[in-house]
């Protein structure tokens, strides 16, 4: 009684926080109180397990590859257009048959000149310093990061390509050359529709547009592949939802999280809202939660003294978890985000994943103070990322071919993981076939 009369003297805002903030919190309690048995569940009684095995390897990276034959997709491009339609067919011919648009404006105004846009990398390390540690190491504490991040250690150049002749390859530098231009934008999105609470629901995302003169197979192809195999598994007809989940391939991340940003302007206050009344039919259930994927294959450790980064996945290499410190949600998130961890550990096949609070940079962002939001990385965005962890990060070596299946199976533990979790947070079924 006093928890629900101190709702009552909040502010709207804030109660609508401490709503979301308390049923993502329900919700963790009643999975916990499902699954601390203390014994693995029996896997012929475990939809969870079957799910998380009905991912392959195979068709994750056929699905990465497919992204790839619109090259970089920059948003404002022919490539980036065909893309969204080739991904929507794709989500309709594996059942996510409920495909929306979402349509927003980008114009921005004219970027200034210089800015220093056209950096690659490389081997020199400027941003090194020389003078030993007060401890006496070679190199230490090495700036801050975005996201509130500390950088430690090495750090190479990073930086977006604009040259197209950096691109050696004629054919994919020919699909890569038109220039974006202003204009309207889309992105798409499915739902899949709870069958008891219809009116609450996950969202799972990832950015589709990329740049640098590659094949953006990296960043995102990996994170949009993942989007789209999950919603090829709870999309199946043998599966059930109590709560609905939402599969979002978000346009303009590149840009300043522009498309993301727009599905929160317009439809945030749509919340739970009937249509028509009476209906039993909800257009923008409740955000109970958003958990994003951005860049999720390539983990092989920092740079070294000449800038240079291993060819080969360290053996170190694991799933970053990620939420804001300081955003409204902070507690919820950083509950959601050890959700995801403790369904890594239960199912995930190759790879540990670990907990960050520098959530940044990406189209979880946007979200943040709305909803309990995450994002899955191959590496921290502040401190590792940031410190040029990835050296085809926006370059035009973000191909395909670049990656191994070790790189390919981080991707994959990092959908097993989201699977897991979510299959368990909007209490997954499976009938007789």
């Amino acid at each position: 009684m006093r928890a629900t009369r101190a709702m009552r003297d909040m502010p709207g805002t804030t109660r609508n926080l401490a709503r979301i903030a308390g049923a993502l919190a329900v919700t963790l309690g009643t999975v916990a109180a499902m699954t601390a048995t203390g014994q693995p569940r029996d896997e012929a009684d475990d939809p969870v397990r079957t799910l998380v095995r009905r991912l392959d390897l195979e068709r994750y990276k056929a699905t990465v590859k497919g992204l790839t034959q619109f090259g970089d997709r920059r948003q404002g491009t022919k490539r980036n257009r065909d893309a969204v339609d080739w991904i929507e067919a794709q989500l309709q011919a594996v059942g996510c048959t409920s495909t929306e648009r979402v349509i927003y404006t980008y114009d921005p105004q004219p970027r200034a000149s210089g800015g220093g846009q056209g950096g690659r990398g490389g081997a020199r390390p400027p941003l090194n310093p020389t003078e030993p540690t007060p401890t006496g190491g070679r190199v230490g504490r090495n700036g801050t990061g975005p996201g509130g991040s500390s950088i430690f250690g090495y750090r190479r150049r990073t930086g977006v390509v604009r040259d197209p002749m950096a691109q050696p390859d004629a054919a994919l530098r020919a699909l890569n050359s038109e220039e974006p231009t202003n204009g309207e934008r889309s992105e798409v999105f499915c739902t899949k529709v709870g069958t008891t609470r219809p009116d609450e629901m996950y969202i799972i995302g990832a950015h589709i547009d990329g740049h640098g003169f590659g094949e953006a197979a990296n960043d995102d192809g990996s994170g949009t592949a993942i989007v789209m195999e999950l919603a090829r598994i709870f999309s199946a007809p043998d599966v059930q939802t109590e709560r609905s989940i939402r599969f979002a391939l978000w346009n303009n991340e590149e840009t300043g999280l522009n498309g993301s940003g727009a599905y929160v302007e317009q439809r945030r206050e749509r919340q739970g809202l009937e249509s028509p009344p009476g209906s039993g039919r909800y257009p923008e259930p409740r955000w109970l939660g958003m958990i994003q994927h951005d860049m999720m294959m390539f983990d092989h450790g920092a740079p070294g003294p000449d800038g240079e980064v291993s060819r080969t996945q360290r053996r170190e290499a694991d799933v970053n978890i990620e939420f804001q410190a300081n955003s409204d949600l902070a507690d919820a998130s950083r509950e959601l985000a050890f959700f995801v961890k403790a369904a890594n550990d239960a199912y995930a096949t190759d790879y540990p994943a670990m907990v960050g609070p520098h959530m940044t940079n990406t189209d979880s962002t946007p979200f943040m103070n709305a909803v309990p939001s995450i994002s899955l990385r191959e590496n921290e965005r502040g401190m590792q990322i940031g410190a040029g962890w990835d050296p085809h990060w926006h370059q035009p070596t973000d191909l395909y071919s670049t990656f191994t299946d070790d790189d390919f199976r981080l991707g994959l533990n990092a959908a097993q993981s989201t699977l897991a979790a979510v299959a368990q947070l909007v209490q997954a079924t499976l009938t007789a076939r």
